[in-house]
């Protein structure tokens, strides 16, 4: 009877409390609308077999076919010459040093050198020592740099013990996009840098419309995943954007007695993905 009692008081109170409107709920922005691709409309498939394409084959590829590189690669450098190679400043013949271990090696204040093919998207493979007498810091020691499109640079720098602004140390995007990580091996050791390229679009009237793209993995390490190129690089000022078509990968002599040295060099030309056939 007391908790009946209780029950009844309980229930009377609430009948008392005065009534509250409860507004209406706002509608949210929910965001852009999912993307629905167009190839996979109509009727859902209840087949497995609906969904399983034999065409069209990708070709095949032997991974190690040539000393190392991919047999579809085209080989820049094996140690044996500078055929693909001319000095950047007037094509001329290489003057850089090349090595009886099958590498190559700046020599200072000689000016750059590009590959004598130009080339748009690519994947490119390029090994890259620092000399193991540490001469200098910050960005004088081992400094040069990989160029793509011939004015993109990927940072070349012995950074082990050897801190300097993070926008220009090992890995970057010289200035415009910090490494994720530094992934050196110890100084005088080969280090290896494999590179995603994917070139910017311009439209006819010189405009860019879609921004190029560099992911970088140093020493098999995610460094620059998916970056977006912002322009040129630049020593002093912002990126520039200025139309342009393929161009020659570029290795740089920095001019301060860098030393660095070069070896297995190659690049494989990206096409667009074949798409499924579906109806």
């Amino acid at each position: 009877m007391k908790y009946l009692t209780m029950l009844l008081s309980v229930l009377a109170f609430t009948a008392c409390q005065e009534k509250v409107e409860v507004a209406p709920m706002e509608a949210k922005d929910t965001g852009p609308e999912p993307i629905i691709h167009e190839e996979y409309s109509g009727e859902n498939p209840t087949e497995p077999e609906a969904t399983e394409f034999y065409e069209p084959v990708p070709p095949t590829v032997q991974p190690y076919a040539q000393n190392g590189a991919p047999s579809d690669a085209i080989v820049l450098f094996d140690g044996t010459n500078f055929d693909q190679w001319v000095m950047s400043n007037d094509s001329t013949e290489v003057v850089w040093h090349l090595n009886k271990d099958g590498s190559m090696t700046v020599k200072d204040k000689t000016g750059n050198i590009q590959t004598k093919q130009n080339f748009g998207d690519i994947q490119l493979h390029i090994e890259w020592r620092s000399p193991a007498e540490v001469q200098q810091e910050g960005q004088h020691r081992a400094n040069s740099g990989v160029f793509l499109d011939g004015r993109y640079e990927v940072q070349v720098l012995d950074n082990n013990d050897n801190p300097t602004y993070v926008n220009g140390q090992v890995g970057s995007i010289y200035k415009t996009h910090i490494p994720l990580a530094k992934a050196s091996v110890p100084t005088g050791e080969w280090n290896a840098y494999d590179v995603i390229y994917h070139a910017p679009v311009f439209n006819d009237q010189g405009q860019k419309i879609q921004s190029g793209t560099i992911t970088l993995l140093h020493n098999g390490v995610l460094v620059q995943d998916d970056a977006e190129i912002k322009g040129t690089t630049e020593y002093i000022g912002w990126p520039k954007n200025d139309p342009h078509g393929k161009g020659p990968i570029m290795l740089q002599d920095h001019g301060d007695n860098s030393r660095v040295s070069y070896r297995n060099i190659w690049v494989r030309e990206l096409k667009p993905a074949p798409k499924l056939p579906l109806p």
